[in-house]
């Protein structure tokens, strides 16, 4: 039982933090899953039938599956800072890699998603993967562990925080290290994954095994005995994270937290190869998102409206019944460049499970300006409904390349082949990238045709990229000056 002090402390927190207006259904548990180098293409629920996934599939036709949502950035650590902060990375200070040698870090003093639940009285906790820094920027009551490498073991040690945590409302996030790519090795025919297509591996995991020669190898990832062995192993290290999702809804039931438990599935980037990761094309930037919600009655629906990253803090607090300000709602003038707002640049998409039909969104911005410190590539994008244009900032110099995605098996066999073609894009073109770049997402979903200079599409250039610019200016992004400059 609590202590009078406590509920004393409760009381006064949640005080201080204001309410939604309207609020009235029992403040939900909220567990948020973020999954690493997780494609949207590897899961069974976004139309793929050859992984298995039968946990994440579960968890959509429980609830709603978004089809349009966007990462603003394909590299770990700025998209985590995104999801956590509801800023984009370059307001929120997280421009790359939280690795001593990047030594990037998100600013001090500003307030995110686990600080405003834990003012808002809920008891907050992290499993798995983090990758931020500065902790107190996100300060979360209790670190359950730090290893996300078996998320059965994860999903066991989550159920101990479950049962010490019925009485109040919590938070907790967990992020597994699968299906992110471990161990570089070029000098073997196939890039072994962490216990990599063989029926060993963690404990207490069961295992899904893969034949490379049966699979169907995505579109901008070139067709070679490494990449398949390569894909094999990474489907079932999806298989892995699913298996452990099936773990923890397990716990939730066995503690009777299933129904009033709000259940996000999001990952960071893409998939771990050139044409996905560390890019803003859509293998890169558009991710699974499933909701579960267990106080709607809406079951397997799936919602094609233009979400991202930014709006899972604002959302997340808005089931919470927590209203925090945000773009809509910001005092006059823009947030200075180098310093965090104090507003959040998403928006809540909650009210889909009330009314979709009342919940429109016609556009999404995209921003990524490193991986590591010497990837060096900004670049800010907005999406439409139709259509896509990047900005490359720094389009003189050739697309850098991670060290994960250069050393990959996949990648090798590429160089070693001499083609033209890394799957259905030139390489030269990836390599080498004009200043802007506009593709028709409905005719166009491999973003090969470049519309930026047909005079046909200047109209619509300039509309977005004025569209762009006044984003950028609200948001406070230092990158702003190379648009006078350049």
């Amino acid at each position: 039982m609590r202590s009078l002090f406590q509920i004393l402390l409760v009381s006064l927190q949640l005080l201080s933090v204001e309410a939604v207006p309207g609020q009235t259904s029992p403040r939900p548990n909220l567990v948020l899953i973020v999954a690493d180098d997780h494609d949207r293409s590897a899961l069974g629920c976004y139309g793929n039938s050859q992984v298995k996934t039968p946990n994440l599939d579960y968890l959509a036709s429980e609830g709603m599956l978004f089809s349009r949502a966007y990462a603003t950035t394909a590299s770990c650590s700025p998209s985590r800072s995104v999801i956590l902060s509801g800023r984009h990375n370059h307001n929120n200070g997280q421009y790359g890699l939280q690795q001593p040698p990047h030594h990037f870090h998100s600013y001090q003093g500003m307030k995110t998603l686990p600080a405003y639940l834990s003012q808002a009285g809920y008891r907050t906790a992290r499993i798995g993967k983090y990758h931020l820094a500065p902790e107190s920027s996100y300060p979360f009551d209790v670190v359950i562990s730090t290893d996300g490498s078996n998320p059965a073991k994860m999903a066991e040690l989550s159920g101990s925080f479950f049962e010490q945590n019925k009485e109040q409302p919590f938070f907790l996030y967990f992020c597994t290290t699968d299906p992110h790519r471990t161990g570089v090795r070029t000098d073997l025919p196939h890039q072994p994954n962490a216990h990599g297509n063989r029926a060993e591996g963690h404990d207490g995991v069961r295992e899904t095994l893969y034949s490379p020669d049966s699979l169907k190898v995505p579109y901008f990832v070139q067709d070679s005995p490494e990449s398949r062995a390569e894909l094999a192993q990474y489907y079932q290290s999806v298989s892995r994270v699913d298996y452990g999702v099936g773990k923890l809804i397990g716990q939730l039931r066995e503690k009777g937290l299933w129904d009033n438990t709000v259940i996000i599935y999001v990952s960071d980037n893409g998939m771990p190869l050139p044409g996905a990761k560390t890019t803003h094309y859509e293998p890169g930037v558009r991710l699974p998102l499933i909701v579960r919600n267990p106080f709607s009655k809406k079951k397997n629906e799936t919602c094609g409206e233009l979400v991202s990253w930014l709006d899972i803090a604002p959302t997340l607090l808005d089931f919470a019944g927590v209203a925090v300000p945000d773009l809509t709602s910001r005092a006059k003038g823009a947030a200075g460049a180098g310093k965090p707002s104090d507003y959040l640049h998403g928006k809540s998409w909650k009210s889909v499970f009330d009314n979709p039909a009342g919940f429109r969104s016609d556009t999404v911005f995209l921003s990524h300006t490193f991986h590591g410190v010497f990837h060096y590539y900004p670049m800010r994008t907005v999406v439409t409904p139709r259509f896509k244009l990047i900005w490359n900032i720094a389009y003189q110099l050739p697309f850098p390349f991670a060290t994960d995605l250069w050393d990959s098996a996949t990648w090798q066999a590429y160089l070693r082949s001499g083609d033209e073609y890394f799957g259905a894009r030139p390489v030269a073109q990836y390599k080498q990238r004009p200043r802007y770049e506009l593709y028709d997402l409905e005719n166009d979903t491999r973003e090969l045709n470049n519309l930026a200079g047909n005079p046909s599409y200047q109209a619509m250039v300039t509309s977005l990229l004025n569209s762009l610019k006044s984003h950028l200016v609200k948001t406070g992004d230092p990158w702003i000056g190379k648009w006078e400059r350049d």
